[in-house]
């Protein structure tokens, strides 16, 4: 039989109770639809395929990443809807929103034993502040993903919701921020709706 210290169990404990907790990510449901239409995803889902167009895109940044770093980054920026939930990004009342997820941040990563959490929370602070190479690339995926779901699902979620093209220009303006290349082909998905019918114009 193994004998493991208490020092050494404590945090393993701490993070499994992370892990668990991560799991009522699955239960968010966001308002995009899967691609092939049959239901709407959940925020781990969009967390991992976003993450996944960081991980295949990544030399398409503006500026050379730290791949590492921003893989990171892309996997626990939405953790925090496990308390604030998802909101809808085309939402005209986003009052609140930060100081809300800020304090959901602050309690999930709270889990983790230092300095893992506070590695984590400060990952989740660069992410919302766009500021840095990692969180600007990581934001233009972050946005590209429920564009290519509203793209290939012919503007459902934007028809319900009344978005137009000035708004999703707007919206997904940052995009250009992180990656020229990533904007310049989102611009021929929006003009692509747009002549489809997809999109109504402004």
């Amino acid at each position: 039989m193994n004998c493991v210290s208490d020092r050494t169990m404590e945090p393993i404990k701490q993070t499994i109770e992370f892990i668990k907790e991560l799991d009522a990510l699955k239960s968010i449901i966001r308002k995009t639809l899967l691609i092939n239409r049959q239901r709407h995803e959940n925020t781990a889902e969009h967390s991992w395929h976003s993450t996944m167009l960081v991980l295949t895109m990544a030399q398409h940044s503006n500026e050379p990443i730290d791949l590492l770093k921003a893989l990171k980054m892309q996997l626990i920026h939405d953790i925090v809807e496990i308390d604030a939930g998802d909101t809808f990004c085309y939402a005209t009342d986003q009052s609140g929103k930060y100081e809300k997820e800020l304090a959901a941040a602050e309690r999930i990563f709270g889990l983790l034993p230092d300095p893992q959490g506070k590695e984590l929370l400060d990952l989740w602070i660069e992410f919302e502040a766009g500021e840095t190479t990692e969180s600007k690339f990581c934001n233009a995926c972050d946005r590209l993903i429920p564009l290519l779901h509203n793209h290939s699902t012919e503007g459902q979620t934007w028809k319900e919701n009344s978005v137009t093209e000035e708004m999703v220009r707007q919206k997904n303006q940052k995009i250009d921020s992180g990656s020229h290349a990533l904007w310049a082909y989102t611009e021929q998905l929006i003009e692509n709706a747009v002549q489809a019918g997809h999109l109504p114009r402004s």
